[in-house]
């Protein structure tokens, strides 16, 4: 049996230019995880995980084809290697794939500077045990609070590593802690429930569990007697907690792989505004103790900071090489896989520029509209940016919360919902997405 995450990846390579392709690529990760869920002061369940998985592309010509395996034996690499080069074979031609250049490999840092993996002890099931009964406890103490649907704590360590029949090999550690709790207020038809939760590299950064279950309570309880709002055109603040979302939907039309089809709504405006002036979203794959932080992407390019949006100006796509072959550019070290498909580009750490404003001030600011502090199901039109989601709230009057609201759509088109939004201050600097909450003017509701 091969050992380290390095010789698997060296045999799968190796084990598939001996069966005939041309070229390949190959990823392993070997990892453990603990969840403990806990349920009326009780465990209710409690999971561990460990595994290898290993996964090969090849490359026959332009055909390539992609296999995967939690085998690592010596005969189980050689028959997936046989497996793959067949299957590529009757692929149909892809003009567009194939690995790297030496010449472009490399890695944007050390992964050491990244502080990627917590080098503390596993915590036991019985201390995460302790941690989801306090948040439980915590959530529980709120008044209105009538029950709690799930706490929860969880750890995992993972390695990877990656390499290539173009001379990349790499690989880094990571880990990830969490505690989640999500609370019921009141009863039977009046019930309404909200979460809150942590997820950090190092467990020692994680709020305290009390913390987060008396959030989640509170957050429960506030919903208590909502209502539907009024119908009609009113400006919007998306809070800080689901801001993010925002962003996200530009995010996925700067994907390479949505302009390369063409359904994109940012597909020929490169070098035009499609935010305010002054606000830019900076991506930084190099921030110490945040997950999406990589010093290379998956296809052996180093990654590197970058302005994705410059002063408002949107200046590049988000591309692996492939998605730019397509669109005759360089690629922008934005490659993610796992271990059963391809490469295909995806964003890493991003930022968009805080205002001076806090959250308040825009709530003063607005006069009467909604605060959006959850949402679900989205229908967004990839060709013009038309936006529909469901919402949840509180409505505002005269720049005070008055009461909450549910059962809401807000409505509206997504390029002029970036040109014209304002951002407050209070974005949380250790997430992977540090997004401000944002008051947008003039969308639709549909409520009473």
């Amino acid at each position: 049996m091969t050992d380290t995450l390095e010789n698997i990846t060296a045999a799968l390579i190796d084990a598939a230019r001996k069966a005939g392709a041309d070229s390949a690529d190959a990823i392993a990760l070997k990892g453990s995880a603990v969840t403990i869920d806990v349920r009326a002061g009780k465990l209710e369940q409690a999971e561990r995980s460990e595994g290898t998985d290993m996964g090969l592309r090849v490359l026959v010509g332009r055909r390539q084809a992609c296999v995967s395996a939690s085998d690592t034996r010596d005969e189980t690499i050689g028959v997936l290697a046989e497996r793959a080069v067949a299957m590529a074979r009757e692929a149909p031609e892809d003009p567009y794939a194939g690995l790297a250049d030496p010449g472009q490999l490399g890695t944007g840092c050390e992964a050491g500077a990244l502080e990627l993996a917590d080098p503390g002890e596993e915590p036991s099931p019985e201390v995460l045990q302790d941690e989801a009964l306090a948040a439980e406890a915590a959530a529980l103490g709120v008044t209105g609070v009538s029950q709690v649907q799930s706490s929860t704590s969880a750890w995992s360590r993972r390695a990877v590593h990656m390499a290539g029949s173009n001379g990349f090999s790499g690989g880094y550690e990571r880990t990830d802690a969490a505690i989640h709790c999500s609370a019921i207020a009141g009863s039977g038809t009046g019930m309404q429930r909200d979460a809150d939760g942590d997820s950090r590299i190092f467990r020692g950064d994680l709020r305290s569990a009390a913390d987060i279950g008396r959030v989640a309570g509170e957050r429960a309880a506030s919903l208590l007697g909502a209502k539907r709002p009024k119908t009609g055109a009113y400006p919007v603040l998306f809070d800080e907690r689901i801001a993010a979302s925002l962003i996200g939907h530009l995010l996925g039309a700067a994907d390479g792989s949505a302009v390369a089809r063409g359904q994109s709504w940012l597909r020929g405006r490169l070098g035009e505004p499609v935010l305010p002036a002054g606000l830019s979203v900076i991506e930084d794959p190099h921030r110490p103790r945040v997950t999406g932080s990589r010093p290379f992407d998956a296809e052996g390019l180093p990654t590197q900071r970058r302005a994705l949006v410059d002063e408002g100006v949107l200046t590049g796509w988000i591309l692996d090489l492939s998605t730019g072959r397509k669109l005759g550019m360089e690629s922008t070290a934005n490659a993610k896989r796992g271990t059963s498909a391809p490469p295909s580009p995806g964003p890493w750490n991003i930022a968009l520029t805080q205002g001076t404003q806090s959250r308040d001030d825009l709530l003063r600011e607005m006069g009467t509209g909604l605060l959006v502090t959850s949402m679900i199901g989205a229908t967004i039109n990839p060709n013009t940016g038309d936006y529909s989601r469901g919402a949840s709230g509180f409505w505002v009057e005269k720049g005070e919360i008055t009461y909450p609201v549910q059962e809401c759509t807000i409505a509206g088109n997504l390029p002029e919902m970036l040109r014209n939004m304002v951002p407050a201050n209070d974005a949380r600097p250790w997430l992977s997405r540090v997004v401000p909450s944002l008051l947008v003017e003039g969308l639709t509701l549909a409520g009473e």
